[in-house]
């Protein structure tokens, strides 16, 4: 008997989260956490737990503006060096978006490995938008190329990363941030302080904040007095703001 053949693995877009609007004007994708070097496929289950709550919270928010959110199945579960792979099929998911719904701008939310997706295909044409929560971002190497930040121009950018992270070190990204703030203005950084990788202690606290600046960036709405100030401030006030406790109370969504 002759070798199986391997099946070609392709990237996907998972159903919408909630009921899909009739006219969408824009779109949240969802991008899960992954390894640093990985060929086995992502765990479904796991990749829809993380993101659950905060994907409905964006349906909440956006239901009246025409919003559509979906999760990024990504083909592969580790970013494999060169490769690239969780980047690529964030790409491959805006192009999917386009080509279901049209001209939409799309907003990019990334945790994990995911958040480093989310920039890195944050430069799509589509794209207006990118947050990236706890990002998983690479060392410093003189050897290697730096993490890129060119492709952010024009994005509004909003990093979230806990102070007691012990899985994705907060002060590569606050480095990633300052090189972000030189080519982009638009670029602000949240520190969620004594909270750990998942920012489960202050859950509300960073789906506010989520919410706040994706409906700001992709509908024009006005933005919370705490985010305005992050974008206007200089590094590194805007880069290490802190996210208050009780963050999202007083917005009326």
């Amino acid at each position: 008997m002759g070798q199986q053949a391997i099946p070609v693995r392709t990237a996907g877009l998972g159903q919408a989260v909630g009921p899909e609007p009739t006219a969408v004007s824009g779109a949240v994708l969802l991008l899960p956490g992954g390894e640093e070097v990985s060929a086995r496929r992502p765990s479904p289950v796991r990749a829809a737990l993380a993101l659950r709550s905060l994907g409905r919270r964006f349906v909440r928010a956006g239901r009246a503006e025409g919003l559509a959110v979906h999760r990024v199945r990504y083909r592969y579960r580790g970013w494999n060096g060169s490769e690239a792979h969780l980047a690529a099929d964030a790409q491959w998911a805006v192009d999917e978006i386009v080509r279901r719904y049209g001209d939409v701008p799309v907003c990019l939310v990334g945790v994990d490995m995911g958040g480093r997706a989310a920039l890195r295909a944050g430069g799509h044409e589509a794209v207006n938008s990118v947050v990236a929560m706890a990002p998983w971002l690479p060392e410093d190497d003189v050897a290697a190329p730096a993490e890129p930040v060119k492709q952010l121009v024009g994005r509004r950018v909003l990093i979230v990363h806990g102070t007691n992270d012990q899985r994705t070190d907060p002060e590569l990204s606050f480095r990633y941030a300052a090189r972000a703030k030189k080519v982009n203005r638009q670029v602000c950084r949240f520190e969620v302080h004594s909270d750990g990788h998942g920012l489960t202690g202050h859950r509300d606290e960073v789906g506010w904040l989520a919410v706040d600046f994706m409906l700001g960036a992709l509908y024009g709405h006005h933005l919370s007095r705490p985010v305005e100030d992050a974008l206007a401030a200089p590094p590194p006030i805007g880069l290490r703001m802190p996210l208050a406790a009780g963050f999202g109370r007083s917005l009326k969504r």
